[in-house]
C-alpha cells in the first residue's frame, strides 16, 4: 500500500501539476523499500505497485478519449486505463527485479546507480515492444515549467531515458542527506538541483522565417459534425489571413479539415462529401485546394493535417481499404508539393490490433470510421525553400525520444500538429511537456499547432517562446527561432542513453569495489 501511494505521489510531478519537490522525495522513499525487499518475488512485486500507482494516474487522461465516441460505454475508459498500466507496471518490475538480482547486498548509493541504470534499459524498451508506449518517461519530472528547462536541460547530452535515471540518482542524493556522514555534501547537491530547476534559459535568436500558427478551437464533439465544417473553416481563415506581405509558413493542426485534397478517389467519396455541405463545393478537390490558397495568399505554404485515403478493389468495385493520418504542403498556388504519413499510430486510436479477435467483442478504434489507418515509414523533412526544412512528426510522434527526426536530412524546424481535444486536462500539458525535451535532445525548434490547445511556439532550448491556452481560438505569429548544431544526442540517438546506463551499471557495480580496494592498499 505504501508504495502505491508513493507511486500515485511521484505522478503529481508530471504536468500539469509540476510538484516535482513532491515527487522526488516520494521516489526516494519509494527506492528505500524497493531496496528493502528479501526476496526476487518480493522486488518484483514491490516494482510492479509502484509502477502501476504512477503510471495509472500519469496516464489517466486516456480514460477522457472514451467520452468523446458514440460506440463503446464511457466506462470502459476507466477500465482501460488500470488495465494497460497491467502491462506498462511491468517494466517498473522488471527493473526493481534486475536490481535485486545485481545489487541486494550493495549499500544505498550503489543500489541507487543500478536502479538507474536497470531503469534507463527498461524504460527504452517500453518505447518499442509492442510498438511501445514511453509516455510518461520518469525524466519529465526534471523538466521546469514555461521558460524553465530544469535539469532536462542536460537532455542533449543524455536523451529522455537517461535523463530518467538522473531522476532516481536525485532521489538517491535526497536519501544520502538522512544516511551519509558526508550530509553537507549530499545537502550542497541538492541544493544545486533545486537551483538548476529554477533556473531560466537564455533566449535564443530567430531565423527569417515568418509563421503563422493556428489554433481554431474545434472541439472533440464538433470535429465529425458535418454542420460545423464550414464554421471551422471560417474560423480558420479569419485566423490566418494576414495584412502583411511577403513569404511566411501556416500552420494549421492534424484534424483541420475534412476534405479530400487527393484526386483519383471513386466519385461516391467526393459526392458524399458535397452531400454534407453542398451550399461551398465541398467534395471538389481542386476547388477545395484553391480556396485554401486563396486564405493563405500567394507567397505563402501551408502544412496542414488531413486524411488521405488507400484506394483498392473491394467485392468487385474501388473503395477505401485504409487511411492515413497525414500532413501535406500546400503552395499559393493550390499545389501539394511535400506528404507525410504518421508513422507512430495509436492502438486502439487509429487502429484496432487484434480486429478479428477485439471487433466481435464489442471493442472498437476511437477515432471516426471504420478501416483502419496504415502507417508511414518514418520521420520526413520537407524541403520549403526559403521557408526552411521542416520535419514532421503528428500528435503522439512526438512522444518517442529519438526517432522523431531524419538524421540524413536534418531538418530546421520541428512541426507538431495535434489534435489534443480527446485527452482532457492531464493531456495536452504532458504532451507539449514531451514536445519541448524533443526540442532540447535535438536542438530544434518545435512548431505546435492543435485543434483545442495547448498550442505552442518551443525554442531549442526547450523554453515556450509563445502559447496558446486550452478552449482558446487564436493565431501566433513571429519568426521562427533558430536551430542549434547537432547535438550530441542528435548524432549518437539512443545508443547514448544506453551509454549512461552502462556508466551508471559499472558505477554501482565496480565502483564500491574499487574503493575498498584502494583503501586496503592505502
Amino acid at each position: 500500500m505504501a508504495l502505491a501511494i508513493l507511486g500515485l505521489v511521484v505522478a503529481l510531478g508530471y504536468p500539469p501539476l509540476h510538484l516535482w519537490w513532491v515527487a522526488l522525495p516520494a521516489l526516494a522513499l519509494a527506492i528505500s523499500i524497493l531496496r528493502k525487499a528479501n526476496n526476487w518475488r518480493a522486488a518484483f512485486w514491490r516494482g510492479w505497485v509502484f509502477g502501476w500507482a504512477h503510471l495509472a494516474l500519469a496516464n489517466n487522461w486516456i480514460a477522457t478519449a472514451f467520452t468523446h465516441q458514440a460506440k463503446m460505454p464511457e466506462f470502459l475508459g476507466w477500465l482501460a486505463v488500470p488495465l494497460l498500466c497491467v502491462y506498462l507496471a511491468v517494466y517498473p518490475a522488471l527493473a526493481s527485479l534486475s536490481a535485486h538480482l545485481l545489487a541486494r547486498k550493495a549499500k544505498p548509493l550503489a543500489y541507487t546507480a543500478v536502479f538507474a541504470g536497470v531503469w534507463i534499459i527498461f524504460e527504452w524498451m517500453r518505447s518499442w515492444v509492442f510498438t511501445g508506449y514511453p509516455w510518461p518517461p520518469l525524466g519529465l519530472l526534471l523538466l521546469g515549467a514555461g521558460e524553465r528547462p530544469g535539469l532536462a536541460g542536460e537532455l542533449p547530452w543524455m536523451g529522455t531515458y537517461a535523463l530518467s535515471g538522473l531522476a532516481i540518482l536525485c532521489a538517491g542524493a535526497i536519501t544520502m542527506i538522512f544516511g551519509s556522514r558526508l550530509r553537507a555534501v549530499w545537502i550542497t547537491l541538492v541544493a544545486a538541483m533545486v537551483v538548476a530547476m529554477l533556473w531560466p534559459s537564455q533566449p535564443e535568436a530567430d531565423s527569417d522565417v515568418r509563421f503563422t500558427l493556428v489554433q481554431p478551437y474545434i472541439p472533440q464533439d464538433e470535429i465529425n459534425d458535418p454542420s460545423k465544417f464550414e464554421i471551422h473553416f471560417q474560423r480558420l481563415s479569419a485566423l490566418t489571413r494576414s495584412e502583411r506581405e511577403g513569404s511566411r509558413i501556416v500552420l494549421w493542426p492534424e484534424s483541420a479539415i475534412p476534405d479530400f485534397l487527393e484526386d483519383g478517389y471513386p466519385q461516391q467519396y467526393y459526392n458524399a462529401m458535397t452531400a454534407l455541405n453542398p451550399e461551398t463545393g465541398r467534395g471538389d478537390p481542386e476547388y477545395a485546394k484553391a480556396r485554401i490558397a486563396q486564405v493563405i495568399g500567394p507567397d505563402a505554404t501551408l502544412l496542414m493535417g488531413v486524411v488521405n485515403l488507400d484506394i483498392d478493389q473491394v467485392g468487385g468495385r474501388r473503395a477505401a481499404v485504409s487511411a492515413r493520418n497525414s500532413v501535406v504542403a500546400l503552395d499559393g498556388s493550390a499545389q501539394i508539393t511535400e506528404h507525410y504519413a504518421k508513422a507512430h499510430l495509436v492502438p486502439f486510436g487509429e487502429y484496432l490490433p487484434m480486429r478479428p479477435l477485439l471487433e466481435p467483442l464489442g471493442l472498437t478504434r476511437l477515432v471516426a470510421g471504420t478501416i483502419d489507418y496504415k502507417p508511414g515509414p518514418g520521420p520526413a523533412t520537407f524541403d520549403l525553400d526559403e521557408l526552411g526544412k521542416a520535419g514532421i512528426q503528428i500528435c503522439y510522434e512526438i512522444v518517442f525520444s529519438g526517432r522523431v527526426v531524419d538524421r540524413n536530412n536534418r531538418p530546421d524546424y520541428i512541426f507538431n500538429p495535434s489534435n489534443d481535444g480527446w485527452f482532457g486536462w492531464w493531456g495536452p500539458p504532458q504532451h507539449l511537456a514531451q514536445a519541448r525535451m524533443r526540442a532540447l535532445e535535438e536542438g530544434l525548434p518545435v512548431l505546435r499547432s492543435t485543434t483545442t490547445g495547448i498550442s505552442a511556439v518551443i525554442d531549442a532550448n526547450g523554453s515556450v517562446r509563445q502559447t496558446i491556452a486550452m478552449g482558446e481560438a487564436a493565431a501566433l505569429e513571429g519568426l521562427i527561432p533558430k536551430a542549434h548544431p547537432p547535438t550530441l544526442f542528435a548524432r549518437l540517438g539512443n545508443a547514448l542513453a544506453l551509454g549512461w546506463a552502462a556508466f551508471a551499471l559499472i558505477l554501482g557495480l565496480i565502483g564500491p569495489r574499487l574503493l575498498a580496494l584502494m583503501k586496503r592498499r592505502s
